[in-house]
């Protein structure tokens, strides 16, 4: 019996070191590349065209950085990605959780039919031709709604809720009627406050879509002003590369490429800081909720 604790414990001591190793290389994995890219963003773009800079910049400078906010529609650029970003997510946390909290009610009239319905549009797509003629049609073309009103709904998410929502204790929602509540008295009061771990994740997904959609921008709105920034910063990154081919193959370039602080490859860089860093901050205060929402809503029938 001792002979077995012990060759227990031995296969246990094994696993953790093992286990601890893995992370540890997976998280190095993860942290490395994006120090190296901090490390090129702040250092100066024609030293980087040297090479030898991994996590530390070799000539510090905030000249990318200048680079990318001196740009005047850079702050409303923002303003247009934190406004679609919130709002489209709230939005579609409300509506989601509201189909979700329809689906799992036994007495819904066709909740099969229904169910089959809404999981069938997320099997085919309609292409992109079809897509945005509806979008004209609708009007939405140029607002800022095009970026919010299409994504409002998710059958990936509904199924999420609504699989998290039916392991909810349905004693919780019989008290909640015998006290006198309707159907939204027990969403909004009873159900939505024990969901905030399937609430963070879904919320999570929401709002990273928004924010690194740059292709609504570049495609269904031409207004400079309601340009959000992903799209924004896809653009300056175009134009600083091409602004540097042109002058390389220009005679007698070389002097001004010189004086120079910024190339294509560091403002890349600094493009890449600039759009992952909010996502980066927010994650944190969500983490606790992110794992035991996602199996729990994904996991469990």
């Amino acid at each position: 019996m001792a002979g077995r604790i012990i060759r227990t414990s031995k296969v246990e001591w094994i696993f953790q070191i093992v286990n601890n190793v893995v992370m540890v290389l997976l998280i190095m994995s993860v942290v490395m590349p994006f120090l190296h890219i901090l490390a090129l963003s702040l250092n100066n773009g024609i030293d980087a065209i040297r090479g030898g800079i991994y996590f530390v910049p070799r000539a510090f400078t905030f000249s990318n950085y200048n680079e990318v906010f001196t740009n005047s529609n850079v702050i409303n650029a923002y303003g247009i990605t934190i406004f679609r970003t919130v709002t489209g997510t709230l939005l579609s946390l409300f509506f989601s959780s509201m189909a979700a909290f329809a689906l799992k009610s036994k007495t819904l009239p066709g909740k099969n039919g229904i169910t089959m319905m809404i999981f069938f549009t997320s099997l085919f797509s309609g292409g992109l031709i079809p897509f945005y003629i509806l979008l004209r049609s609708l009007e939405l073309l140029d607002t800022v709604w095009v970026f919010i009103i299409p994504s409002i709904y998710s059958t990936w998410n509904i199924i999420i809720m609504r699989t998290f929502f039916n392991n909810i204790d349905v004693g919780i929602e019989e008290s909640g009627k015998i006290d006198g509540c309707n159907e939204f008295s027990l969403l909004f009061r009873i159900i939505l406050p024990l969901s905030k771990p399937v609430l963070a994740v879904v919320g999570l997904f929401v709002a990273v879509g928004h924010w690194n959609d740059w292709f609504s921008g570049a495609f269904f709105v031409r207004k400079q002003n309601l340009v959000p920034i992903q799209t924004l910063l896809q653009q300056m990154l175009m134009s600083q590369e091409a602004l540097d081919r042109i002058i390389k193959e220009s005679g007698g370039a070389s002097g001004y490429i010189f004086k120079r602080q910024v190339t294509g490859e560091s403002l890349k860089m600094a493009t890449i800081i600039v759009a992952t860093a909010p996502i980066v901050c927010v994650y944190p205060f969500i983490q606790r909720y992110f794992v035991k929402g996602f199996m729990i809503g994904a996991v469990k029938g």
